[in-house]
């Protein structure tokens, strides 16, 4: 529409069209046609500026609410028991973990796998299910269990330094009489 009305092509003072002249010498029409359409191109713009400055599209992109269930999967086991993990492995999937799922199949968890080794501490924040955090050390064994609540801020902490950390849902682990102590079996712990 812009581009076939002759009323909005260029113009300088010498031109011969009074009515785009202001009092100053600029288009005026052209102008105030055009500030709409450039304030909400810059809204966005500073809108966008200020979600990823403050933090709130740093990892989390587009469809950030919703949960993660396209993760790399892997089978584990503890004893005779069978688990199905969903394996986080990079910053942006271990920030996510298990947040927005209302729901998961009991012999479903997630295996967050971290670079190197160091007290890993996790909370449930945008979780609405209740978990069971395992801790793990390079062996697989079961260094402490944490039971957390649904959207809590409260952070539960492996009690020494470890490269893994299985949830699962709450109470799978003491259901099944799984202990600290005890070994989780999988590819991750074969080669250590």
């Amino acid at each position: 529409m812009l581009a076939n009305d002759s009323s909005l092509t260029r113009c300088t003072k010498t031109d011969k069209c009074p009515a785009l002249h202001g009092a100053k010498g600029g288009c005026v029409r052209v102008f105030l046609l055009l500030v709409p359409w450039f304030v909400a191109r810059l809204l966005r713009r500073l809108t966008l500026a200020a979600l990823v400055g403050a933090g709130h599209l740093a990892w989390a992109g587009p469809g950030a609410s919703l949960p993660q269930l396209d993760l790399p999967r892997m089978p584990l086991s503890v004893g005779m028991h069978q688990i199905d993990a969903q394996v986080a492995q990079t910053p942006q999937q271990r920030q996510i973990g298990l947040m927005y799922r209302s729901s998961m199949p009991q012999h479903e968890g997630m295996l967050f796998i971290f670079e190197h080794a160091g007290v890993q501490c996790f909370w449930m924040k945008h979780t609405p299910l209740p978990l069971t955090a395992a801790f793990l050390a390079d062996d697989g064994r079961i260094v402490n269990l944490a039971d957390m609540q649904p959207h809590s801020e409260q952070s539960h902490c492996s009690v020494q330094p470890v490269r893994y950390v299985l949830e699962m849902n709450q109470s799978w682990f003491s259901k099944r009489g799984i202990r600290p102590g005890q070994h989780v079996s999988g590819a991750p712990f074969r080669s250590r």
